[in-house]
């Protein structure tokens, strides 16, 4: 296996092709704090993509409730079994990735579900983990709690799909770092189901090949955000590109979100395959569940987010989510409005710090009536 850089380890790691980062790379901020698991997502991406023969259970795009929601079921509890213990140096991972515990032919340690694990998307919904007494009230961090996790495919930097499937039939694009099947070339073997720690390609068994989320590149190439993004009603999502390691400017709000101000963190980056999906961690679960689930820097990436309502540079940033349907190639903090821009440069959403309050009298004196059950 070659030697690739992985940032997100903090080392170098084993992988079976040569390093080889996109121009720019497909990139998305999800603000755990804010979804309320509405399931527009979900639907949007399902009515779009996936409302074909033999895509009853596939979903690109799904929100699960943690702790105890899966899809497939207990998808990363498996997976974390599999590879043993790991343990953080610092940002350093001192453990082995999927790839380097791979064993015999192996290219990618991981399973294979079982199509009865797909069966219940919605397992585990709302359910908490742990009990309220009787007279018990919330302080600080809740000791009853969960949070609702949304989960797409995320165009890996070095995917495990990609590493494992035999055929050679999924590819990255170049340009943007998208993670595409060639199901030209596809035999169906699902090796690359296997492969996915994150279990976001799935195997139709009608046509007989797998298939993944595209990143709704017809609308990326067009300069819009993918559909999961522009239809959230809570306006968790931002999608972008990030730079090249080094490059990063201050002005690209998925630069500053995940490698500048480091308030977004990747999903189980001990797997070892660069996520490019980044979640905001929620601010009242307990650190240790958090530590796992989303690596080093916790404490810190949820300090910082408390932080926006007197840093102007972010909150400024955290406003753009979920407010314009363009990609966001730059952002400014003007005095009183987060600016963003397009490609070009050119101005396409301007938002408020503070939305206007306009109040009306009760009594109008104009048309002498009460407004109560006025409209």
């Amino acid at each position: 296996m070659a030697k690739v850089k992985n940032v997100q380890l903090g080392r170098e790691m084993e992988y079976p092709y040569e390093g080889a980062r996109p121009e720019r790379q497909i990139a998305y901020v999800f603000d755990t704090n804010k979804c309320i698991a509405c399931q527009t997502c979900s639907v949007a991406c399902k009515t779009t993509w996936t409302s074909g023969k033999g895509q009853e259970q596939v979903f690109y795009n799904n929100v699960e409730t943690k702790p105890y929601g899966f899809y497939p079921q207990q998808w990363d509890v498996k997976l974390l079994n599999l590879l043993g213990g790991g343990s953080w140096q610092g940002e350093r991972y001192e453990g082995k990735t999927i790839f380097e515990a791979a064993e015999g032919s192996e290219r990618a340690q991981g399973y294979l579900p079982e199509q009865a694990e797909y069966a219940s998307p919605n397992l585990g919904e709302d359910v908490v983990a742990g009990s309220v007494e009787k007279g018990a009230f919330f302080q600080g961090i809740h000791q009853v709690w969960q949070f609702y996790l949304a989960r797409i495919c995320n165009h890996c930097t070095y995917p495990g799909c990609l590493a494992a499937c035999p055929r050679k039939a999924i590819y990255k694009r170049p340009e943007d770092g998208i993670v595409l099947v060639d199901q030209s070339r596809c035999r169906g073997y699902r090796e690359c189901v296997k492969a996915c720690p994150y279990k976001k390609v799935f195997y139709n068994m009608v046509t007989r090949v797998s298939e993944k989320c595209i990143g709704c590149f017809p609308l990326i190439e067009k300069g819009e955000q993918p559909q999961c993004v522009k239809t959230c009603i809570g306006k968790i999502r931002l999608q972008g590109f990030l730079s090249r390691p080094g490059e990063e400017r201050a002005d690209n709000p998925l630069d500053y979100l995940v490698r500048i101000r480091k308030v977004a963190l990747p999903l189980y980056p001990q797997y070892g395959t660069e996520p490019n999906v980044y979640y905001i961690p929620p601010v009242h679960v307990p650190r240790d569940f958090l530590g796992q689930m989303f690596g080093p820097g916790v404490e810190e990436a949820i300090s910082t987010y408390r932080s926006a309502a007197t840093d102007q540079q972010l909150l400024a940033a955290l406003l753009l989510f979920g407010n314009t349907s363009r990609i966001l190639h730059g952002f400014r903090a003007d005095k009183t409005e987060a600016v963003g821009f397009d490609a070009e440069q050119k101005e396409v959403v301007r938002v408020p710090y503070t939305e206007p309050f306009f109040k009306r009298d009760f009594f109008d004196q104009k048309r002498k009536v009460y407004r109560l059950n006025v409209t």
